[in-house]
């Protein structure tokens, strides 16, 4: 398994790094393609001729309809950058070139928007529809603390709730009866904004229905 590559930076193209392994006079004379992720791309190209480093994952490439695989290399900045990119791909839906796409912003950006269920920072990625987005925040949030980038501030999106007792149980009453958690969320938010603070868990619930 190939965990990570150093050598001199090539060329860089649309979401690609040629990479030739080796440094000094110690070079290899063959070339290799990396598919990097978008975010990493604008950073590679003012380091064209100079020494790079990195940090692999094999993905083995469906041809002709899974009858044949091509082993492509992705290339990433850090090890923690391909651990997110690990997590990211375990989403329903989010396959390893249309995630390395929709990376357009760092892991750590992403990772705050997952942990503020903000649904609507996502969609700006590339790739990534309402639908998926949601998908993304269910699947994800909760698992990739670790990733938000140190000293970040995470603000919620929107309408969003950050609820305790009786709001937080009225999501989760919302969530069993078919809503998705943001939709619960900003309803749930927009009751109790409106002098519901003493309703309980059941109240909220009728009331949120009331809003239509």
């Amino acid at each position: 398994m190939i965990r990570s590559l150093t050598g001199t930076l090539i060329d860089v193209e649309q979401q690609s790094a040629i990479v030739r392994p080796g440094s000094g006079i110690v070079a290899s004379a063959f070339e290799i393609e990396l598919l990097i992720p978008a975010y990493w791309g604008p950073k590679l190209l003012t380091r064209v001729g100079e020494k790079v480093t990195a940090y692999c994952r094999v993905h083995l490439e469906s041809q002709n309809q899974g009858s044949s695989f091509i082993p492509r290399l992705l290339g990433f900045p850090s090890a923690h950058d391909r651990a997110f990119f690990e997590v990211f791909t375990s989403v329903k839906g989010l396959g390893q070139r249309r995630a390395m796409r929709a990376m357009a912003s760092p892991p750590g950006e992403i990772s705050g928007w997952i942990a503020a269920r903000n649904a609507k920072s996502l969609q700006t990625l590339p790739e990534i529809g309402k639908r998926l987005a949601e998908t993304v925040i269910a699947e994800l949030h909760g698992k990739i603390d670790p990733f938000i980038v140190a000293g970040s501030t995470i603000e919620p999106s929107p309408g969003v709730l950050t609820a305790s007792g009786p709001g937080e149980d009225a999501i989760s009453a919302l969530i069993a009866l078919g809503q998705q958690r943001t939709d619960a969320e900003r309803r749930v938010a927009m009751v109790l904004s409106g002098g519901g603070s003493d309703l309980t868990a059941d109240e909220i619930v009728a009331r949120s229905f009331a809003l239509g």
